[in-house]
């Protein structure tokens, strides 16, 4: 059984070195808990458009989450998580920076609101790495069954905003790490 699968899914053009700097932390962190990582090469969103709401110039969050278990049925691995370059949101929420089901196995996180630009900054692409890792790491937490987490600076602390996200670090606390390794083992 494969490890963990990460999708790139672009509409316009997923940066690749983002994608890398990714793989490269989740394969560091979870190897040490016994799961390979495989980077397989980009899809075009077009699977995903059913997803996309015109009205808001969004896409439906599960709509990423459930059409990227099938490749994680196809290759049998035991997680997959998709890298998006558009905008994203859930019932209620005006936007995500990811979303990730249990269940399924199966996350998404988008790169479109972690982009420095977007908030009207300098392109910075070790920041948008970073807070790509961060909200990967976030999504994997939650793939294998973790919870947000009241410690700021764990990154399973819930952010609703960039700040937020800024503010808090890669890594799992103590007690999530903890609870992450009793769930993998």
């Amino acid at each position: 059984m494969t490890g963990i699968l990460i999708v790139p899914i672009e509409a316009r053009s997923v940066n690749e070195s983002v994608v890398r700097a990714v793989a490269a932390y989740v394969r560091e962190f979870y190897s040490r808990l016994g799961l390979s990582v495989e980077v397989l090469p980009k899809i075009n969103i077009t699977p995903f458009m059913e997803g996309y709401n015109k009205s808001r110039g969004q896409f439906l969050g599960r709509t990423f989450v459930l059409g990227l278990t099938t490749f994680r049925r196809k290759l049998n691995a035991r997680a997959v998580i998709g890298i998006t370059d558009v905008d994203m949101y859930e019932e209620g929420l005006n936007f995500i920076f990811g979303l990730a089901h249990p269940y399924f196995k199966s996350a998404v996180i988008s790169l479109h609101r972690l982009r420095p630009e977007f908030y009207g900054e300098s392109g910075d692409d070790k920041l948008l790495k970073e807070r790509a890792i961060k909200e990967a790491m976030h999504e994997l937490g939650h793939v294998f069954g973790l919870g947000h987490c009241r410690n700021p600076l764990c990154v399973m602390h819930f952010s609703n905003s960039i700040i937020e996200t800024d503010i808090k670090g890669k890594d799992y606390c103590d007690e999530c790490r903890r609870k992450l390794e009793e769930a993998l083992t």
